[in-house]
């Protein structure tokens, strides 16, 4: 059987005749194999005779290749082989970090890899690498963002320029204006897995156990770029430790391993150590953004303008998408939102935790906190004024959005007063205390995705799709949809994920792999029901399914008698984006709020509370939920206070491309973090009713934090991250 649905009816299964265990906070089924150490991950395991290898990057930031000298490498006992050259590398989705040929390509950047040795130990392979005597002519590189022309017709990105009614005269005749501009870093993915891949050839077909979120793409990009076709590639990531953008691709270390593997006829494992990783591995670009508000007397926008500015390499065609967040955020009849390009020599910039929202929140969050203290209004007042009642740049109804609610709530339990103290006004002995909010708000999609389910004549379900978990809960949740609709506890049900040859889901990406993936699963389930009904002589919505019985009024049947004959009961089930996806404008909304500690003599920040509210549609499991968004603005706060890519505008490299020097939040940064939901299912963003929940919580956190360090300062920091050295100067005296 084979059901699709584009969405907006809600499986029957899913009207309260089920296990009631969706949404419940479950553990996660997978984590006794995390905390035992039985979870595979890429890099794990030892196929038979086992190569290892390491990479060659380019020593200079632009340039051109002139020659490889590998006879000291090749010389070093342990080395089988010492690769350059191979025209297959690089093509497709690989090419920005790819492997350029002799004498043809100038470099990308710097690290670009050139070469890949490959021995019997890894010791061997790095210390042989480090003997590869890569021969280049350097040439001037473009290295500092700032200093290069604007491209202001790059045709790149999925978001075009958007300009409504006339700006620049709604600006100019505004009772109150602002216009501000802010800046944002590079951001690292910075996942605790390293980007590591193990290949091996069985025959004709490659097998790639490797860390990535989307195993159907992967196997796409690699058959792509090896010239076979797709059906001789699998790819397998049935476990992966973070990736937050940075695994959605493809990147060298996977073809450099199956070219590695078919050269010498032996498996082949390859990890990037960290300070690698920051060149082959995309990073967030850094911004540049101008916020521009204008609003009558009353504080209602009539004005709104956020124009950046980004950068990438000359072969990426990704650009960060700022203003995505701010679209549909505020009312306010001119509008104008557009993003530019300027062209580096840098490693390709891509999606990085939140693209566009999480770094668009802090420009326009902060903005608005700005206009509200020259509109001598609350920070939430300002945003009430100004919500709208559709979307206010497509006019689509909204589907669902609780943002007021938000708001609210929020407000409720934080304990945002009445009257928000001055600037600098509140002291706990030498420490400046502050309070700050911001909203935020998450694009939602739904994507094609697909899952098999299986009822086995013993009463078990098996849910298979080549989607991942990522450290998501995953395989949680989508035992969750099946066990609820096939009336199953949660261990009743195997879920499969991570291999592409099991039907192609939506990956994990954009916060659209929990709503598309279980809607594949619910809609496969529906049609298992309407078997299960047909077998009972009642209608699909007549069922009570619990504890492996299905009950039809005074009937109740186990799961195993109705499949006595041995047969199980499979189900294929289609989601994807459909017509309320068109008709409607989509989001998960919240509201942020913050309390920060800045010490008046160090200029030291320590935030103290952070508490968010959110609605994200239907809550499938709220503890993986929760934890989310708890991440998510985690997150925020190390985008707020520490992460900053810094790169050498001499030559190009990175100077803190490791956690010794780029520094996330750690434990001891991150206070106790509190995310509640205001739960309403919204029956037009899939089938499951749910909305986007992991970068949800990236998104105005981190505005919140620093609206608050203004507030306990009077400081006010519009070039992120808010470091000691941009406080100290204006610090109110002791």
């Amino acid at each position: 059987m084979e059901r699709m649905q584009d969405h907006a009816s809600r499986p029957a299964g899913l009207n309260g005749n089920g296990q009631d265990i969706l949404g419940h906070p479950l553990d996660r089924i997978d984590g006794p194999a995390k905390v035992t150490g039985t979870a595979r991950y890429a890099f794990e395991g030892t196929p038979e005779n086992i190569a290892y290898a390491a990479i060659v990057g380019a020593p200079v930031g632009a340039g051109r290749l002139i020659a490889i000298d590998d006879s000291a490498a090749r010389a070093l006992p342990g080395v089988i082989a010492v690769i350059h050259g191979d025209p297959r590398m690089p093509a497709g989705e690989a090419t920005s970090r790819g492997m350029p040929a002799l004498n043809s390509l100038h470099f990308l950047h710097f690290g670009q890899p050139v070469a890949v040795v490959v021995a019997e130990s890894q010791q061997v392979a790095t210390g042989a690498a480090r003997l590869v005597d890569v021969q280049v002519e350097a040439a001037e590189g473009r290295w500092n963002p700032r200093e290069q022309p604007v491209d202001r017709d790059a045709k790149i990105g999925f978001l075009p320029p958007i300009d409504i009614g006339d700006v620049d005269a709604a600006l100019a005749n505004a009772a109150v204006t602002l216009d501000a501009t802010y800046t944002t870093p590079i951001h690292f993915p910075a996942a605790l897995e390293p980007h590591a891949t193990t290949a091996w050839w069985e025959g004709d077909r490659l097998i790639v156990r490797t860390s990535n979120q989307i195993a159907g793409s992967a196997r796409n990009t690699i058959a792509q770029v090896m010239k076979i076709p797709p059906e001789r590639v699998r790819v397998l990531a049935p476990f992966v430790g973070g990736g937050f953008g940075g695994k959605t691709a493809v990147g060298p270390e996977v073809i450099l391993a199956a070219i590695a593997a078919e050269k010498i006829g032996r498996p082949v494992k390859i990890a990037l150590p960290r300070r690698q990783t920051a060149y082959m591995v995309h990073h967030r670009s850094p911004t540049v953004q101008r916020i521009r508000f204008g609003t009558d007397a009353d504080g209602h926008i009539t004005a709104i303008a956020h124009e950046s500015v980004a950068s990438q390499n000359d072969a990426g065609s990704f650009l960060e998408p700022v203003p995505f967040g701010t679209i549909p955020l505020y009312a306010g009849a001119a509008r104008r939102f557009r993003t530019d390009v300027v062209r580096v020599d840098l490693p390709e910039t891509g999606a990085v935790r939140a693209p566009g929202e999480a770094i668009g929140t802090f420009a326009v969050e902060c903005g608005m906190d700005e206009l509200a203290e020259k509109l001598g209004f609350d920070p939430i007042d300002l945003r009430r004024r100004n919500e709208p009642k559709a979307d206010p740049t497509s006019g689509k109804p909204f589907s669902t959005r609780r943002l007021l609610d938000c708001y609210d709530e929020g407000a409720r339990r934080f304990g945002w007063p009445d009257r928000i103290p001055d600037p600098g006004s509140v002291r706990d002995g030498e420490w400046l205390i502050g309070i700050g909010m911001a909203a935020a708000l998450r694009g939602n999609f739904t994507v094609n995705a697909e899952a098999r389910v299986s009822v086995l004549p013993d009463g078990r379900a098996v849910v298979e799709t080549d989607m991942t978990d990522i450290g998501t809960g995953t395989y949680t949740i989508l035992a969750q949809v099946a066990g609820e609709m096939l009336g199953l506890p949660s261990d009743r049900v195997e879920v499969r994920l991570g291999d592409s040859d099991l039907p192609a889901s939506a990956g994990s990406g954009g916060s659209y792999g929990a709503g598309s993936a279980g809607s594949a699963v619910a809609l496969a389930c529906e049609d298992i029901l309407a078997e299960l009904g047909r077998r009972m002589n009642a209608a699909p919505d007549e069922l009570r399914l619990r504890d492996g019985c299905v009950h039809a009024g005074a009937r109740t049947v186990s799961l195993a008698d109705l499949l006595r004959n041995g047969k199980p009961i499979v189900a294929h089930g289609k989601a994807g984006p459909g017509k309320e996806s068109q008709r409607t404008s989509q989001a998960s909304h919240g509201a942020q709020f913050a309390e920060v500690a800045v010490n008046a003599i160090t200029g030291e920040v320590r935030v103290r509370r952070l508490l968010g509210v959110f609605d994200i549609g239907r809550v499938l499991n709220a503890k993986t939920a929760r934890s989310q968004l708890i991440g998510g603005m985690a997150w925020a706060l190390a985008y707020a206070l520490t992460e900053d890519g810094i790169v050498d505008p001499r030559t190009g490299r990175f100077v803190n491309p490791d956690f010794g020097e780029y520094h996330v939040a750690v434990n001891a940064d991150v206070p106790a973090i509190e995310a509640f939901f205001v739960e309403e299912i919204d029956d037009s963003a899939n089938p499951v009713g749910a909305k986007g929940v992991g970068e949800l919580g990236i998104a105005g956190a981190g505005a919140a934090i620093v609206n608050a360090v203004y507030n306990a300062t009077g400081v006010r920091v519009r070039d992120m991250p808010v470091t000691v050295d941009k406080l100290l100067p204006g610090l109110p005296p002791i």
